[in-house]
């Protein structure tokens, strides 16, 4: 076993297991906390009704979501920064973001809430989201290729666009709307619909295999386009899998929990530093990551104003900001991709 083989297996265990203790304290730590006692009782399946409705209907589902959409956004922002070979994209710089807020504020301006329910909010939500995506596509397509410069300036241009938008719904609405709206914009792992849950699961992990089966292309990639095409990789039909797996990723996330920001940013930097620039242990390590650096964002706002609860948005804002910050200012070839 080479070197880098061994600090491979090293990284992709330490990641793990953080991200295994970082679940299993979301189980337990919250309003009402659990002991030693109660995980024996879960075990046994002796627990008390109560409890056992806390950690079945409230808190499993949670752990499961946050899991699924922290690993998914933190693959999107690795696909998305290989392709550009720009550290600065995330998922959220091509306009997906910005298109499903738009779609959420139409169905509850709308009336569509009140009139079918609230699982009618994730479904507008993608079609806002996924709506954004074929517009920076077919913009940017031409004569079968896809201009990736083209991409991010359109992307970036059509969440502004879609921001004003949403502003400008928000300005027109009642003020019940309004709570809705932003209560959403800031992003919520509080989905209590299991089928959403399932199909998340489901996608997230079919991206992270879809990433590592052409993560060896990622590398070929990263040398330059020019490079890759010499060494017989067909970095046309890479550089749209990669886009359309990364805009799916993303616009399920957002549309079944909001606008949660800096995951995808910021994770992808951190495992640069720790296991380098090969994107076969880089994908599997940032999902991991990714996961658990939601899921522990998720922990505080659960419990930082306890029994009150923050977004979970706002915490990863504050704590992938900040992460970010000290990273630039402690090591400059991050973002230079050194």
């Amino acid at each position: 076993m080479n070197k880098k083989t061994s600090k491979w297996i090293f990284w992709f265990t330490v990641v793990f297991l953080i991200s295994l203790v970082s679940v299993v304290f979301a189980f337990v730590i919250g309003s009402v906390n659990f002991g030693l006692k109660e995980l024996g009782d879960l075990i046994n399946n002796r627990l008390d009704p109560v409890i056992s409705s806390i950690f079945f209907d409230i808190r499993l589902p949670r752990v499961v979501l946050g899991f699924a959409v922290g690993g998914a956004l933190a693959i999107s922002g690795v696909f998305l920064q290989g392709i550009f070979r720009n550290p600065l994209v995330e998922p959220y710089s091509l306009g997906i973001s910005g298109g499903a807020a738009l779609g959420i504020c139409l169905a509850i301006i709308s009336g569509l809430t009140l009139k079918i329910g609230m699982v009618i909010l994730p479904f507008t939500g993608f079609v806002g989201a996924i709506s954004t995506v074929i517009a920076v596509y077919a913009i940017n397509f031409r004569k079968q290729s896809l201009r990736l410069n083209g991409v991010l300036l359109s992307g970036v241009m059509i969440s502004f666009i879609a921001s004003s938008l949403v502003m400008l719904l928000m300005a027109i609405a009642g003020s019940d709307s309004i709570t809705g709206i932003i209560f959403w914009i800031m992003g919520s792992l509080d989905q209590s619909n299991i089928g959403l849950i399932i199909i998340m699961c489901v996608i997230s992990f079919a991206g992270l295999i879809v990433g590592l089966f052409y993560a060896q292309r990622l590398n070929a990639f990263s040398l330059g386009e020019e490079e890759a095409m010499h060494l017989g990789i067909n970095t046309e039909r890479l550089k749209k899998v990669m886009f359309i797996t990364a805009s799916i990723l993303t616009g399920c996330s957002v549309s079944v929990c909001g606008i949660i920001g800096f995951v995808g940013l910021v994770v992808p930097h951190f495992m640069r530093i720790f296991v380098g620039h090969d994107h076969r242990i880089l994908i599997v390590t940032s999902f991991f990551a990714g996961a658990a650096f939601l899921v522990a964002c998720d922990i505080i706002s659960r419990t930082i104003i306890s029994p009150l609860e923050l977004p979970v948005g706002v915490i990863t804002g504050i704590l992938g900001g900040g992460l970010f910050i000290y990273a630039l200012s402690k090591k400059d070839t991050i973002l230079l991709g050194e």
